[in-house]
């Protein structure tokens, strides 16, 4: 099961029938069977008055200003209770099936038609909803191929060919790493624009930035020597190495190479090195290869099955032909190899259950400095994810995983951070303490939202409104009225009422760098993919299209600035670093509640 897949289920299906069943017809409507808007721009909202709760700690950071190309297409939050937004640009004609819209947007551009790039971006960010990106490459081609590349109108396809062609390579970089047949395909499309380049003056400077971002991007082609071997990466939680913690986070891809512990029931256990989208029978065989190196007893190898343990006890088996299995398991679960005879015998490892109470490393920390490390870990996360793992995750479940690694990633890293909260409360036996940890948690929440990192925030407050937290009457008692009253403040702008309406008035002021609450971005994108069908008779549903892409340059604008925080680096940096980077958790909601009752037995 995806992280937070639970949160976004439950606050979907809060907001069923309403707006959208009373505007269906809208929803569905494409904006070409519409009067054009009468002005062609998107107005910003006007600035409401008033402002967020005062909190204590840093200021905001960074800074308004215009964004740069791809970027600089700003957006406003949407919000899933109202209809889908009618595209800026001019009408396009009569609808379009799939197979047909991608040759009417080039043809308007070939037409001498004023480049548009909120059109561009659209189709680039959504294509694949109704086309796979193999197929818009090849319908790329045969647009350049089919009309013929001499006179004016030869010059006209090249010029719209090559604009999207550029926003498209802008846009993927990386992610064509996992395409072998998209990386031919822009190898012919590049060479077929190149041909004759020297006669066309006015695609002079648009070829020299196409050869800049071809020699950037590392396109794989079958057919040509394979890449040099990348550094294998230790996998984020499930490999723990205090020198990997330390570096800079790097974006995950399907084909990168990662080392992976897999027990055995006896919690033996061997260290395989994978692909991040290797399927289950190729760890198995991994597996296998290296316990008949380790003379381990013959004839295991087809009866051998790969199971997910939890830390609750929960198994879940994995079946042969799933992949990428490595980024979806929970906080504390592991991977085990058995034979289907001991499947019910697997336990979770003892260092996931066992308990020591006592002073951790918390008490010793300041909150400054777990707020600021926090900031700047889930900052190196956020910009490791894609723009288009959002889309990914969201429309194409299960066939998308391989391309929402990061995602998942930093999807977990939130459930991690709000298990972390409640571990801390609960191991602490001294009440006295416990509250001094309650105030602790809060400054640390307050200064996260000063840094405009609200997805460590609401993962902050979050881990206070566990249950097995909220229950200690006696402790929060014993916190002074005025943490109290933050706290309410926290809650009251945590509170999922109005569709998040204090969250999104919040986040709507501030300007980048921002780090949002990303499960909440997921439950927009849900909600205009359930409210609304891609193909309406088989026609593509222009407004859909167009609501998706904004919310995806709404990520782009709280990327758009550099995050800059000022930590000093010592040694005491590094321990609280490498503290933040490798929480220890308990993830099992029964074993939380266990040690709540054990603190305050009647507390209601």
């Amino acid at each position: 099961m995806k992280p937070l897949e639970k949160f976004l289920k439950k606050q979907t299906s809060q907001l069923a029938g309403r707006t959208r069943r009373q505007s269906v017809s809208r929803l569905l409507l494409p904006a070409f069977l519409r009067e054009p808007p009468a002005e062609p721009g998107l107005e910003p909202p006007p600035e409401e008055e008033g402002g967020e709760p005062e909190v204590p700690g840093p200021g905001p950071l960074g800074g308004g200003g215009p964004l740069r190309s791809p970027s600089s297409y700003s957006s406003d939050e949407l919000s899933p209770g109202e209809p889908l937004t009618s595209p800026p640009w001019a009408p396009l004609g009569a609808p379009e099936r799939p197979e047909h819209l991608l040759n009417r947007v080039l043809e308007r551009l070939a037409g001498g038609a004023t480049r548009d790039n909120i059109l561009l971006d659209d189709i680039v960010l959504t294509h694949s909803l109704f086309l796979p990106t193999e197929k818009f490459l090849q319908e790329l081609h045969h647009f350049v191929w089919a009309g013929g590349m001499e006179g004016p109108e030869g010059l006209g396809r090249k010029q719209a060919c090559l604009a999207m062609l550029l926003h498209f390579l802008d846009t993927y970089q990386g992610l064509l790493q996992e395409e072998e047949g998209a990386g031919r395909i822009i190898k012919d499309l590049y060479l077929l624009i190149m041909k004759d380049e020297s006669l066309y003056q006015d695609l002079r400077e648009d070829t020299l930035r196409l050869h800049q971002l071809v020699e950037t991007v590392e396109l794989k082609i079958p057919e040509e020597s394979q890449a040099p071997s990348k550094q294998v990466k230790p996998l984020f939680r499930h490999f723990r190495r205090i020198d990997s913690c330390l570096q800079t986070r790097v974006a995950f891809r399907g084909s990168d190479e990662i080392f992976c512990r897999v027990y055995m029931p006896d919690h033996s256990y061997v260290t395989i090195r994978s692909r991040l989208s290797a399927s289950v029978q190729d760890i198995l065989g991994s597996v296998t290869e290296k316990l008949q190196y380790s003379e381990e007893p013959a004839g295991r190898e087809d009866s051998l099955i790969l199971v997910a343990v939890a830390s609750s006890g929960e198994k879940v088996l994995l079946q042969p032909t799933e992949d990428c299995v490595f980024t979806t398991l929970g906080i504390n679960s592991h991977l085990f190899a058995c034979t289907r005879d001991s499947y019910e015998a697997l336990m979770p490892l003892p260092e996931e259950i066992q308990v020591s109470p006592g002073d951790t490393e918390i008490h010793r920390v300041e909150p400054e400095d777990v707020a600021n490390h926090l900031t700047a870990f889930h900052w190196e996360l956020f910009r490791c994810v894609h723009e288009l793992e959002f889309v990914d995750y969201v429309f194409h479940g299960e066939r998308g995983r391989r391309e929402t690694a990061n995602l998942e990633l930093l999807l977990q890293r939130c459930s991690e951070v709000t298990h972390w909260v409640a571990t801390e409360v609960l191991l602490c036996e001294a009440p006295g303490k416990r509250a001094q940890l309650l105030k602790k948690f809060l400054k640390i929440a307050a200064i996260c939202k000063q840094n405009q990192d609200l997805l460590s925030f609401y993962a902050v407050v979050m881990g206070l409104d566990n249950a097995a937290v909220s229950r200690l009457r006696l402790t929060w008692e014993k916190l002074p009225g005025k943490f109290k009253n933050l706290f309410r403040k926290f809650e009251n702008l945590t509170d999922p009422c109005r569709n998040h309406k204090s969250y999104r008035e919040v986040i709507s002021k501030m300007k980048p760098p921002v780090i949002p609450f990303v499960p909440l971005i997921l439950k927009d994108l849900t909600f205009l993919h359930e409210g609304s069908k891609t193909l309406v008779d088989g026609l593509v549903n222009i407004e859909k299209l167009h609501s998706v892409a904004e919310k995806v340059r709404t990520i782009r604008k709280y990327r758009s600035r550099p995050l800059c925080l000022d930590m000093e680096a010592s040694p005491h940096h590094l321990q609280t670093k490498a503290y933040v980077r490798q929480f220890q958790v308990i993830d099992n909601q029964n074993l939380l509640f266990e040690l709540s009752y054990k603190l305050e037995a009647n507390s209601q």
